[in-house]
């Protein structure tokens, strides 16, 4: 089987079929990468431990810190616990909550999808003077990104300028 056969049966595998853990499956949420194909995860209940991810997913689909994965357990492992065994989507994660089956420590997170969208809630306490701009620093450019691959170029409006049309009547460069 070529590369791109593989690459494409991987892909409609993980992205179109709705699959739930069995008994022995566990539903956990990745921490970080370790590297060497290796991910931190943890449990609903806070335990955390590495995983494998088997040669099928690898440069075929990618993990990233806080996405869900279902989770076989390696009995023998040392240090490595559990292999991947499906990487769940934002869709197979609503269609586990509608079954019921999706863990309970994991019902007040956000998806990592949803993380990425920015649809965080900030709670009254949180709140600091970013949020309520002062009429003073409502003009304050400071704190804008500034891309230094591209030429910068300042526009500014001076008082004088416009001063002195108005006092031309209207006739720039002659004088009466």
């Amino acid at each position: 089987m070529s590369k791109a056969t593989k690459r494409k049966h991987v892909v409609n595998e993980a992205l179109g079929e709705y699959v739930t853990p069995t008994e022995d499956q566990q539903i956990m949420r990745v921490v970080g990468s370790n590297g060497n194909n290796l991910h931190e995860a943890a449990t609903d209940s806070g335990e955390q431990f590495l995983l494998s991810m088997p040669t099928k997913f690898r440069k075929n689909l990618w993990i990233k810190r806080g996405d869900f994965v279902i989770v076989d357990p390696i009995k023998e492992g040392g240090k490595v616990k559990g292999e991947i065994s499906f990487i769940l989507y934002r869709d197979n994660i609503q269609y586990m909550r509608k079954l019921g089956i999706w863990p309970k420590g994991f019902q007040e997170s956000d998806t990592s999808s949803e993380k990425n969208k920015g649809t965080r809630k900030i709670p009254s306490e949180e709140k600091t003077e970013l949020e309520v701009p002062d009429s003073d620093s409502e003009n304050d450019d400071s704190d804008l990104f500034v891309n230094t691959n591209r030429a910068t170029v300042l526009y500014s409006e001076s008082e004088d300028d416009d001063d002195d049309d108005e006092e031309c009547d209207g006739t720039k460069g002659k004088s009466l």
